[in-house]
This record gives C-alpha cells, structure tokens and sequence, in this order.
C-alpha cells in the first residue's frame, strides 16, 4: 500500500533535511518505510494542492503577540534558473540590488520583540498583476484587524511609507513608524514646503512637521556608521525622544532575520518544480515549517539554525552507529 503522502509528512521532510528539497529526495528518505510513496505521489500531491495564505492563521494563532508590532517586507526567492516556472517574474532583489527572476512574497509579521511569528503572506505575480505590492499589504492589515490584532507600532521601510498606506494604518487608530524617501515634502513653516533632507537637521534630530497630503508627523534622522542616511516618519507625536524612535524602529529588522532564516532552514527556494500551484504548496509548507522552528526557539533558546544541524548530525550518527 502506497503512503498516504500530506502535508505533515512534507512538513517533517523540511525541517529534517539538510540541503535537498525535492520531491526524489523525500521519496528517497521514506524508502525504508513500508508504504514508501513513489515520487510522482509527492508531485501529484504538490500540484494538487490548495492551501493558502490565511490557512497559516490555525497554526501560529497561539504565539502571535496581538498588542507587539506588525512588519512588513517582501523578499524574492530567487528562481533564475527556472526560465518555464509559470509564477517566475522579474522582481527588485534588494539583497542583491539588481532586478532577477524569482517569486516575490510580501510578508506580514508579528513581533513582541522577542517572537519572529509570520502571520500571513502573500505572492506578488509582478507589474503586470492588478494587485499591487501595497494592495497585498492594505488587505492583509485589514485580516489582521478582523483577528483582533491592536499593535503597538506597524513598521516598514520607505518602499512602504506611501500615503494611502500611512493613510490606512491612521483609519484603524494604530500608529505606524515607516521609512520615508529624502524627497518627502514637508512644512515647519505653513506653505512653504521643502524636501525632508532639505531641513536642518543640525538643530534637532527629531522635527515635527506637516506631511504634504498627510498630516502632522514626526519625521528623524538616521545616520549608520557606513555613513548611509536614511529617514524615518512616525504618527506617534509622542515619540519625541530620538533614541527611544530609534530603538522601536530597529524591530523592523527582526523581519530580514526571518527573511534569511526560513531561507535557510526550509528550502523555500528549493522547488523545482515549474507549477504555480506546486510552489504554492511549498511554499506554505516552508512557512508552516519555519513556524515550527521558531516555537521550538522560543520554547528552548536553540537557534533555528543550531535546531537543523542537531537533526542533520542526529542522521550522521544513526549512520554509523
């Protein structure tokens, strides 16, 4: 009888693994079970699968912090060398700052500061989809509104920080702490406006000013030690201390982390496969995964990375005992 492949199994099969992620490696790592399933079961399985987005929900409604953070990012999983994938596109790789082929995910997370909890994602199918990167990310605050979430802060880089989003986080009475572009106009004097890195800054490092079709806004000065400056912009009028406005926007990171590590821990980028709805599959199962490495994280303080090699090096030595 042939083994009744599913979701739990592919699940195992990703946080055991090392670096091989296809379907012949999980058939060849079941083939000293009884019921091993053959590989074209594991592809029938990936390509008939329907899970989306807001199934993730079940499995990290337990740990989500509903009053910490929310981020939001959107990363590419980098798929160039398959040319016939059918949800490949063209996107802006800002780790290696140049446009290549790949899957872009808009990623919503949430965070108490100490939990790396994805809550909900979404595929961004390139320029010429009707949904743009910041309709994915308007919709998904919205489901995280109707859970119940009430963060402290929503925070995103300036990619993020257009008027309509800034705009829609307002509506729902939440604060947001955003990057915001240099060329920004804004006003500390009525009608005179100038852009952001026009004002002086050797006066004060935290300004309030009149957002152009915005608002009043507080808006910093960030200077990194390689001499990068980038700017930040905040609803929250009461966050006037430069270095507290810092510390809270630097959560923001905690999504890159997890950007790199689920990267790294599940082979979300290893589906070789060229069907949209196989990668879908995978790609929830990658998410479903890491999830799993981050409970374990939390509940041990071993890192995701330490979790997968202890599994890797477990295998090593059933091999030769």
């Amino acid at each position: 009888m042939a083994h009744d492949f599913n979701l739990e199994t592919y699940i195992q099969f990703l946080t055991a693994n090392g670096n091989r992620y296809s379907g012949v490696e999980a058939a060849k790592a079941l083939q000293n079970t009884d019921d091993a399933p053959a590989h074209d079961s594991i592809s029938r399985w990936l390509a008939g699968g329907s899970y989306q987005p807001h199934n993730l929900w079940k499995y990290v409604r337990s740990e989500a912090t509903l009053d910490g953070n929310l981020i939001v990012d959107d990363t590419v999983l980098d798929k160039r060398w398959s040319p016939n994938n059918e949800i490949v596109r063209y996107h802006w790789s800002g780790n290696e700052h140049r446009t290549i082929r790949g899957i872009s995910l808009v990623n919503l997370l949430a965070t108490d500061g100490e939990k790396c909890i994805p809550i909900d994602y979404r595929v961004y199918e390139g320029a010429e989809s009707a949904i743009t990167k910041n309709d994915h990310f308007q919709h998904m605050l919205d489901i995280a509104e109707k859970r119940g979430f009430t963060p402290r802060y929503v925070l995103a880089d300036a990619w993020y920080g257009s008027l309509d989003n800034m705009k829609s986080i307002r509506k729902r009475g939440w604060k947001f702490i955003m990057g915001i572009k240099e060329n920004r106009l804004v006003n500390e004097t009525q009608g005179n406006y100038v852009g952001i890195s026009a004002l002086d800054w050797t006066k004060k490092q935290v300004r309030k000013v009149w957002l152009k079709g915005f608002g009043l806004v507080l808006v910093a000065r960030i200077v990194f030690k390689n001499g990068d400056v980038r700017y930040l912009a905040t609803n929250d009028l009461t966050l006037t201390d430069y270095e507290r406005l810092s510390q809270e926007s630097r959560q923001r990171w905690i999504i890159e982390e997890f950007h790199r590590g689920i990267k790294q821990t599940t082979g979300i980028e290893k589906c070789y496969s060229i069907l949209k709805t196989s990668q879908l599959t995978h790609i929830f199962a990658c998410f479903v995964a890491f999830v799993r490495l981050e409970f374990e994280r939390l509940k041990t303080k071993i890192s995701w990375y330490e979790q997968k090699a202890h599994k890797v090096r477990s295998g090593m030595s059933h091999a030769f005992a």
